[in-house]
């Protein structure tokens, strides 16, 4: 569904993602890995248009999304939710899932309906609140409209980047049983994590990011069984130096 083959990217004082190549194939849930500064978030922006130093491909029905704006690439279905949730805090629950309908312009008001519905419905808590100013709700209730936000525009591909980041345990739990739902579903997801409790038994493969590049790929249940897992990031750093 989607090949990405040497991509560069960076911040203009160099790369941080060098030559990655990668795919992801349609329905798959694919981990990446890696320790801070590994390029992960770096890779993620490449993808959705964020960073315009970019270069390489990724290809998605034959278009490169590389070439595209960020608009475009939301059209195209791949849509990301930013680490930080980079909420409109003024605005209301409501508004700020509204903005996320974008792709949906040109479809008539029962397409929008059908998908605040859809929202809700995964999280009632964005129901009973979808009034409220978004600034004055919880950490964890802003991630489900970050999350909400993305769903709202009928994504093909989900990008989440650090979504569990800061969260108590109870709203991981409640946000990890979403997800599964949308898995379950078939939605294809890339997940950005550095905690491989979480992100291994979530996704049925794994790629490992260390210095901006891919030191590791493999069936995510293969690596959680690795006797070095405590270790993985140190000794691939070592091998990859």
């Amino acid at each position: 569904m989607l090949e990405i083959s040497n991509l560069c990217a960076g911040y203009g004082h160099g790369p941080v993602v060098q030559g990655v190549s990668l795919q992801i194939a349609r329905g798959e849930t694919v981990a990446l890995l890696g320790p801070n500064g590994a390029g992960k978030s770096t890779l993620l922006a490449a993808l959705s248009g964020t960073l315009r130093e970019r270069s390489g491909h990724a290809m998605m029905d034959g278009q490169d999304l590389i070439k595209m704006p960020t608009h475009a690439i939301v059209g195209h279905g791949v849509v990301q939710v930013p680490e930080g949730r980079r909420m409109f805090a003024p605005m209301s629950v409501e508004d700020n899932l509204r903005l996320g309908t974008v792709r949906l312009a040109g479809r008539n008001t029962a397409t929008v309906q059908e998908r605040f519905d859809y929202v809700y419905q995964l999280f009632p808590r964005l129901a009973e609140r979808r009034h409220q100013l978004t600034g004055t709700l919880s950490g964890g209730e802003q991630q489900m409209v970050a999350i909400g936000r993305a769903l709202m525009s009928l994504p093909r591909v989900l990008l989440l980047d650090e979504p569990f980041l800061g969260l108590a345990p109870m709203v991981v739990d409640e946000i990890r049983r979403t997800l599964n739902k949308l898995r379950d579903a078939g939605l294809t997801m890339v997940l950005v994590e550095q905690k491989l409790d979480i992100a291994l038994p979530f996704t049925s493969r794994a790629y490992v990011m260390i210095k901006g590049r891919i030191a590791l790929t493999e069936a995510s249940v293969r690596l959680a069984a690795r006797p070095d897992l405590g270790q993985l990031y140190f000794n691939l750093a070592k091998t990859h130096s």
